[in-house]
């Protein structure tokens, strides 16, 4: 007989954490062997606990859930680490599974679906979200040879989400000048007078 999937899960919200061990827990073939607030306090002791699947949130307490991966893998280089997380966007995912990350989920994912992912991770498959796939296909469906820089290209697709200079100066962590420059050099690279004109041109050629 097959043994059950060994099952550790670090979340810092004890609600969910426990809601997960209670799903995962009462499904014939896993055990929740441990459950963790943080990284930090698995680190003590979760090599002892050898589990198969690691359910790991990116939003933690100390180390984060991405920085947490690379240092899980050294501890446990025969684990699985399944992201469960509410984040979405490119730079969280591609930077998760470059880490090391095996599958990603976001939290509205149904409990099936998880319980499912558990034992896909496991098998060597790799689970994502229907919308975290999507975020990966377009991203590889993006024309390569772009005359816009990362940075660029970044912030053309803060501005076709709608949001202001303001706000992706805040969400890049970049001065509202640095914005206004770098929005410059889109309009002339891309020959374009205007946000529209600059997002239509772009959605054409694969740019975003």
């Amino acid at each position: 007989m097959a043994r059950n999937i060994k099952v550790s899960i670090i979340e810092d919200d004890e609600t969910l954490r426990d809601g997960y061990a209670f799903l995962i827990g009462a499904t014939e073939g896993y055990d929740v062997i441990s459950t963790y607030c943080s990284y930090d306090e698995a680190s003590k002791k979760i090599a002892t606990d050898k589990p198969d699947v690691i359910l790991l949130d990116i939003e933690l307490p100390g180390v984060n859930g991405i920085d947490a991966i690379p240092k899980l893998k050294k501890l446990l280089p025969n684990c699985y680490i399944l992201i469960l997380t509410v984040y979405e966007s490119e730079k969280q995912i591609f930077n998760a599974l470059a880490a090391g990350a095996s599958g990603y989920l976001t939290k509205n994912t149904p409990s099936a679906k998880i319980i499912e992912s558990i034992k896909e991770v496991r098998e060597g498959g790799g689970p994502m979200s229907i919308n975290i796939a999507r975020l990966v296909i377009r991203s590889f469906q993006k024309n390569q040879e772009s005359p816009l820089s990362k940075r660029e290209t970044q912030i053309l697709e803060l501005i076709g989400e709608g949001k202001s200079r303001g706000q992706i100066a805040n969400e890049l962590f970049i001065d509202l000048e640095t914005v206004r420059s770098h929005i410059k050099n889109i309009y002339l690279k891309l020959d374009v007078n205007s946000r529209a004109d600059a997002i239509k041109l772009a959605r054409q050629n694969k740019l975003i």
